[in-house]
């Protein structure tokens, strides 16, 4: 089995770039996963439609909208 840097070595040019920068970004630290708690922004935008509709009923219709019914 050959270690990761002969698999590397057998790379097209243009993806051995696209490895170099992908392990630059991660020895800055650019790449972490965790940034902090979500803000949640959007809680409580649908006030309005509470009285209207179920959660499981705006589940489905957006679930119907994203897939491009009506």
């Amino acid at each position: 089995m050959k270690n990761l840097a002969d698999k590397i070595k057998q790379l097209p040019p243009e993806q051995k770039k696209e490895i170099e920068q992908l392990v630059e970004s991660w020895l800055q630290g650019k790449n972490k996963k965790s940034r902090g708690k979500p803000a949640f922004k959007w809680a409580g935008i649908a006030k309005d439609l509470r009285e209207r509709y179920t959660s499981v009923e705006l589940q489905h219709r957006i679930s119907r909208w994203r897939a491009g019914e009506k």
